[in-house]
């Protein structure tokens, strides 16, 4: 199949397939007599791993470990244990994080009077304190 055959069976934007290609995550295709890219169902297979690992938003270099280990298939699948719970504690951190600063926007924006900007609970959060 030829690049922007594969890209509409995988969602995956041309220049994106070409990135992974030339990062090494996708195999460079063999070349028509046209000197088209040829695609098989390989490279469908390949893409579709890194596109579902990135919706899960596994890193590139997390990616690379993951194809890397997928390769192998006799081996223990501990090390691929390893990647996904390490994915898995960051997501849980942003979480947290993302918990934290919705509860820090809700005080502020709760704290909000409806006044003038010159006396705006949120305005006066935002800005820097004098040192004075």
């Amino acid at each position: 199949m030829k690049i922007g055959e594969l890209a509409s069976a995988t969602a995956t934007k041309v220049e994106t397939i070409r990135y992974y290609e030339s990062i090494d995550l996708l195999a460079p295709p063999a070349r028509s007599a046209s000197n088209y890219r040829d695609y098989g169902g390989k490279h469908l297979n390949r893409l579709s791993f890194i596109r579902r690992a990135r919706d899960l938003g596994f890193s590139l270099e997390a990616v690379r470990e993951l194809l890397a280990l997928s390769d192998n298939i006799g081996q223990s699948c501990e090390a691929v244990d390893l990647i996904a719970s390490s994915h898995l504690a960051e997501v849980k951190r942003k979480i947290d994080d993302l918990t934290a600063l919705r509860s820090e926007l809700e005080r502020v924006i709760g704290s909000c009077r409806h006044g003038t900007v010159g006396e705006c609970k949120i305005i006066d959060t935002l800005a820097p304190r004098s040192a004075c």
